[in-house]
């Protein structure tokens, strides 16, 4: 019985160290062959497919991109006069003008690539007593000069990361704030930053302050 019982500890052990070796493994890296040889330095982005209930979700994140993506070291054509274009153009929404061929997005804008988005969450999810905001966004980076596909990743963020410690109050107020106030957009923008910034995210342009060595 001894025998036994320290046979199974042992099996337990074996399966405990394989399961955290699993969840400790690296995510496997990146290929960024084609983004650095395109070297893209000026970035059209394309107002998101939104395929969430929230019509507030594709100008939601929209807006947000910009800034990390400046601050990645691209210039960015601002949002609003490529969307103002598009529509000055009879191109009213975000499907048509993901339908845009790529050349002629070059053409009519001049950009080096384009950053196509999908909006997969956007807004609140009500649970017993507590609610949760959660955006999730996907993309991929094309080059307008060649249609190569550049880059492609994905990110989220959600408003339970903060909550995880507040009590029955809090779970409350937090109902309350995210009912009075746009929550969404403000996990929009931490999502946006993560989809820049991860591991696994774009590689700094030609005017980041600290340009990675390749």
């Amino acid at each position: 019985m001894t025998n036994l019982m320290s046979l199974i500890r042992r099996l337990g052990a074996v399966a405990v160290l394989a399961a955290l070796t699993a969840c400790a493994s690296p995510s496997k890296p990146y290929d960024y062959t084609a983004f650095k040889e395109a070297k893209p330095a000026s970035l059209l982005v394309l107002p998101p497919v939104n395929d969430t209930p929230d019509v507030n979700a594709t100008y939601g994140v929209l807006s947000n991109l910009s800034m990390p993506l400046g601050e990645a070291g691209y210039y960015v054509l601002p949002v609003s006069l490529v969307d103002e274009t598009l529509r000055t153009n009879g191109v009213t929404t975000a499907s048509d003008a993901r339908h845009i061929d790529a050349g002629k997005l070059r053409q009519i804008f001049g950009a080096d690539a384009v950053l196509y988005v999908d909006v997969k969450q956007y807004g609140s999810v009500y649970k017993v007593l507590m609610s949760e905001t959660i955006v999730e966004v996907q993309a991929k980076l094309v080059d307008l000069r060649t249609g190569t596909l550049l880059w492609d990743g994905k990110a989220s963020a959600s408003s339970a990361e903060q909550n995880n410690n507040q009590g029955l109050i809090g779970a409350l107020l937090t109902q309350v704030i995210n009912n009075l106030t746009d929550r969404s957009y403000d996990i929009a923008g931490l999502a946006s930053n993560r989809l820049v910034y991860a591991p696994n995210g774009l590689l700094p342009g030609p005017r980041a302050r600290q340009p990675v060595k390749n």
